[in-house]
């Protein structure tokens, strides 16, 4: 197990960096404030290819894994542009389709993922369901008229609805051969008659908005399907571990980010004629957060390896680097604010606008507890306790 990155890993890195450096920080909180999208960087790195990283060659991609989708992930973050709709739309729908989709759903879709021309969104959550997809309500039935489905239900907490032509929406369908409900996805055009959207209001600042959606008996084709009947729980586990590892690629993109900002900080701000930083009370705090960020980041480096040579230990790796970016960004963010005093909630010095970003990488696409849940039971072998 090697976890030094290739030469065309390194520049890929750096590449995704200039491309974050030249929009940087202030363009993100702008578009995030104004209510705007961040179409101008996402248009570009998707003509550059970065957001087709992990798309396979014949479909238009890099034919890369996800451990290359992390590191745009984090490169991004990192130069204060944290895109979450990298997670959902290149980490989650275009990998469940190109693992597990029709040759033909492939051949549709995969190329607009590969150029960033196409975005998908991710509908699984619930009000009633949590953490629990088992228990999801929104249901898929055959249409009478001929092959097709009709879905109905709701969904709550969808990133970038606004954003994307499609959503890649979790339901239960009826198993033809046992009669017994079961997962299944369905590609459900955004402009699709039935389909509503009604924003959250939310205290975050970041361009992607939340939303519940509502599918009031949607008419869809039988080839939005994704994979067929016989697809299965494989279909949406093959999205979920990706999701993980660029959810914490993104976390820990934005603890270097915050704490770039203090190092600086702490290295150029005079007080009673020294830097702050000389001062163990200031630099040791930077000094810890350094180190939780790279282990977290050893940690997404090996999920993302695991994943792409199909490891039996992907989906602990995933949720422990989940787990670990988590926190280590948290600590990040809180240490720059802190670092920073009264400056650190000021916007021109671009941390406290982090703060609810951070957060939310702890709790979603999975809570901490969740993934503590996961570990004690897969791991360490304990009894189930939910």
């Amino acid at each position: 197990m090697d976890f030094r990155e290739t030469d065309e890993q390194r520049a890929l890195r750096a590449a995704v960096a200039a491309l974050a450096a030249k929009y940087g920080h202030g363009y993100w909180v702008e578009r995030a404030k104004r209510g705007e999208r961040t179409d101008e960087l996402w248009r570009e790195a998707g003509q550059l290819g970065y957001l087709g990283v992990a798309v396979p060659e014949r479909y238009g991609g890099g034919g890369g894994g996800i451990t290359e989708l992390a590191i745009v992930c984090e490169e991004l973050a990192a130069g204060g542009c944290p895109l979450l709709l990298i997670v959902v739309s290149p980490a989650i729908a275009a990998t469940v389709i190109a693992k597990s989709g029709t040759e033909e759903q492939r051949k549709t879709w995969l190329p607009g993922f590969a150029d960033g021309s196409t975005r998908m969104s991710f509908a699984i959550t619930e009000p009633d369901a949590g953490s629990n997809a088992h228990n999801i309500t929104t249901t898929a039935r055959r249409d009478g008229d001929g092959d097709g489905w009709r879905l109905s239900g709701r969904k709550y907490y969808i990133s970038g609805v606004d954003e994307t032509d499609a959503t890649l929406v979790v339901a239960r369908i009826e198993d033809a051969r046992t009669g017994k409900p079961r997962p299944a996805m369905f590609i459900v055009p955004t402009d699709a008659p039935g389909y509503e959207r009604h924003e959250i209001s939310m205290e975050i600042t970041s361009p992607e908005r939340q939303y519940t959606l509502f599918f009031d008996d949607v008419k869809l084709p039988g080839d939005a399907l994704v994979g067929g009947e016989d697809a299965g729980l494989a279909a949406l586990f093959a999205g979920l571990n990706p999701e993980r590892i660029t959810v914490a690629a993104y976390a820990t993109g934005i603890g270097r980010h915050a704490l770039g900002k203090a190092n600086e900080y702490a290295r150029t701000r005079t007080v009673w004629g020294d830097p702050i930083g000389t001062h163990q009370a200031i630099a040791h705090p930077l000094a810890k957060a350094h180190v939780e960020l790279e282990l977290a980041r050893l940690a997404v480096q090996r999920a993302a390896w695991a994943y792409d040579s199909d490891d039996a230990s992907a989906a602990e790796a995933a949720n422990i680097a989940k787990y670990a970016a988590g926190e280590a960004v948290i600590n990040a963010v809180d240490t720059a604010v802190q670092t920073h005093g009264g400056n650190g909630m000021a916007t021109e010095y671009g941390v406290g606008t982090l703060w609810a970003a951070a957060r939310v990488a702890r709790i979603a696409p999975i809570s901490r507890e969740m993934i503590l849940n996961f570990v004690a039971q897969h791991s360490l072998g304990l009894p189930k306790s939910y």
